[in-house]
């Protein structure tokens, strides 16, 4: 059933500003070295005739830089009181997010992330879990114990070529997990401080 509306993101017309993106990651991969020059005029000259979403995902999906866990992995705990990651942040490859009695709440719409996949753990416990993510971004939830709480995923399977994967795991707990994209009040304040 999700295999459908998947296969029609893939098929999704990209616009300019897709085919842009797509071309200035190809442009940052040659000039670390990645790919030669030859490789990049084949890629740019397939990213500018590109029509789908689907043309374009493949002609950066090796290219995403794969960021090795060093140490622990980011670890917010709920507590008492609550616990919130949100704003301008670095992502790390690997969360864990324990919602305690006060809760946990991540807002990845403003994070720095050059990751294709992150890892996030969570452990709803009372207060539950609740994650933002931008447009584009998608959630695999498939691995997540529903737990008391459940989970409510609001996200679309849209995924912008080269946007992060967010992999869930763990529990949902008594609180349950929420994920979803921006509101209309969340979108509107990042409209506002974007210009």
């Amino acid at each position: 059933m999700t295999a459908e509306p998947a296969r029609s993101a893939a098929r999704m017309r990209a616009s300019d500003a897709d085919r842009e993106a797509v071309v200035e990651q190809l442009r940052e991969a040659a000039a670390e070295g990645r790919i030669d020059m030859d490789e990049l005029d084949t890629r740019l000259g397939q990213a500018l005739s590109a029509k789908t979403y689907a043309e374009l995902a493949p002609l950066t999906e090796d290219l995403v830089p794969i960021e090795v866990a060093t140490g622990e992995p980011l670890v917010l705990k709920g507590g008492i009181h609550g616990a919130t990651r949100s704003g301008v942040w670095k992502v790390p490859p690997v969360m864990r997010a324990q919602g305690g009695i006060g809760g946990v709440r991540i807002d990845f719409t403003r994070a720095e992330c050059r990751l294709r996949e992150i890892a996030l753990e969570v452990r709803g416990e009372m207060g539950g879990v609740k994650i933002v993510i931008p447009e584009g971004w998608t959630a695999h939830t498939d691995s997540l114990d529903q737990g008391l709480g459940g989970l409510k995923d609001k996200t679309t399977e849209e995924r912008t070529p080269g946007a992060p994967l967010l992999r869930l795991t763990g529990s949902c707990g008594m609180g349950g997990v929420v994920v979803r994209h921006p509101n209309f009040r969340e979108r509107r304040k990042l409209r506002a401080i974007e210009s």
